[in-house]
């Protein structure tokens, strides 16, 4: 209730006056809140440490925990002592905390916008769709998976690109279907080393696929045993 008196059974029935706490107090646990980062002295009820002197690291009012940074050396970090808020019996203020975090008034200055840097941004941009456009233009949907595999092996070490359903190198030597190594033609004025060597390429990757078709193990089917023929003449002595 509202009343400035209670009955005190202790005072054998006498009315004892209370006294009113004034509307604009701060509790304990704000006004901790409001110094965090400053350094204060706690007074505690712990009989092993009574006091405990140090910067306010944080103050919780949903855990009702504090801790507090206590140094031990200047070479060494401090020691941090977490305890209830309900164990400080008061605390004094020995320095503000570097900025004040009570109540403070927001600042009037706007922060400066830095520009966007939106030519880097559009250089990268045209540097991923370009690798984009690069690895589309390695697939050839419209041939077999051998072929796309010889190409796939060819580009491993040589310039290659699709025309059509052909396979250029370095630009200068085309493979037409079936992709084998006579099917390669130079173009006018191509070296011979030039030829032969992507002959030479074409005809090792077939060789691998050849190699590594043989390797798949095709399970053996068991023999079904033969079916006895029904004797259906007529039987002696009948």
């Amino acid at each position: 209730m509202a009343d400035s008196k209670r009955q005190n059974a202790g005072a054998g029935g006498k009315a004892v006056a209370t006294p009113n706490m004034p509307s604009n107090m701060l509790s304990l646990e704000n006004a901790l809140v409001g110094v965090i980062g400053a350094r204060i002295r706690l007074q505690t009820t712990h009989s092993s440490r009574p006091n405990i002197e140090g910067t306010l690291f944080t103050a919780c009012p949903l855990t009702n925990l504090v801790a507090v940074a206590v140094p031990t050396s200047p070479t060494t970090p401090p020691v941090h002592h977490i305890l209830p808020i309900s164990s400080i019996q008061n605390f004094t203020l020995i320095s503000t905390p570097p900025t004040s975090n009570s109540f403070a008034s927001p600042p009037t200055t706007t922060p400066a916008i830095t520009s966007v840097p939106s030519a880097a941004l559009r250089a990268r941009a045209d540097a991923a769709v370009a690798r984009l456009k690069e690895i589309a233009s390695k697939k050839n949907k419209a041939v077999g998976k051998e072929a796309q595999d010889l190409f796939d092996g060819l580009s491993r070490t040589l310039p290659t690109r699709w025309d059509g359903n052909n396979i250029v190198v370095m630009d200068s030597v085309v493979v037409t279907a079936p992709y084998r190594g006579e099917d390669c033609r130079a173009g006018s004025g191509v070296p011979v080393q030039t030829l032969n060597r992507v002959r030479k390429v074409v005809d090792n990757e077939r060789k691998r696929f050849a190699d590594r078709e043989r390797k798949v193990v095709v399970p053996a089917v068991p023999a079904v045993p033969a079916i006895p023929a029904l004797h259906t003449g007529p039987r002696k002595g009948g």
